[in-house]
């Protein structure tokens, strides 16, 4: 089961909004089917950490691919439930699995970001705070090993910190391609490996990228995530 308040909003049945800019990038569904989540600030507005260039593509085309293809999967997957074709059931989870994973956890990640003048990069306050300081003795030590966590993904993925839904306690977890967090784990922040998110500003100096996007982190959306 999906959990979170930002994964409950990608489950919810509403009308897509007509603009390019919302109170919340949350995912809605129109007819059982998902649709891209309106950003809460504009494609530049989260430079320099990361260009208006890359949010676009990324957003606008990057994850509204993964929309297109869950939704074009899930409608095979009514198709071949409705022969009761229990190999072409099979054949559709993969891809389920990747493009409903991409559509979350970029929901989760434009969630995840804020402009420095609404509150990005200012640390963690509160009970989140407090589990970052008990777990890695400051929040510069958990960004160090959350970077290392990043640059030891090979080939594409996701670092995410999550919060263990039966202890409670903070970990730092990394997931390939676009597998979700799910099950024990709940997601309270993730950050983009795939080349998609930094390429086009940084080439190959991903160390770079994921040193700066800690400038524009919103960790509001962490902490209400955290439970």
């Amino acid at each position: 089961m999906l959990r979170g308040t930002a994964l409950r909003s990608a489950l919810r049945t509403a009308a897509p909004s007509a603009t390019k800019r919302a109170a919340l990038a949350s995912t809605t569904f129109t007819r059982n089917k998902a649709t891209l989540p309106d950003l809460p600030y504009d494609y530049g507005a989260l430079e320099p950490s990361i260009s208006g260039k890359i949010m676009e593509l990324h957003h606008d085309k990057h994850h509204r691919t993964y929309v297109n293809s869950y939704n074009t999967a899930m409608e095979k997957m009514e198709e071949v439930q409705s022969k009761s074709d229990i190999q072409g059931q099979i054949a559709q989870q993969p891809l389920i699995n990747f493009h409903g994973g991409g559509h979350t956890n970029h929901t989760l990640f434009w969630e995840n970001l804020a402009p420095k003048s609404s509150g990005g990069g200012e640390p963690p306050s509160g009970e989140l705070g407090k589990a970052i300081d008990t777990s890695y003795g400051s929040l510069d030590a958990m960004k160090e090993k959350f970077n290392a966590a990043l640059a030891g993904i090979q080939g594409s993925g996701w670092a995410w910190l999550v919060q263990d839904t039966q202890t409670g306690a903070i970990g730092i977890k990394t997931y390939a391609n676009q597998d979700p967090v799910v099950g024990q784990f709940r997601p309270l922040l993730g950050i983009d490996a795939w080349e998609h998110a930094y390429y086009l500003q940084y080439q190959n100096r991903k160390a770079e990228y994921f040193s700066a996007v800690w400038d524009v982190v919103n960790w509001k959306a962490a902490e209400k995530r955290f439970q």
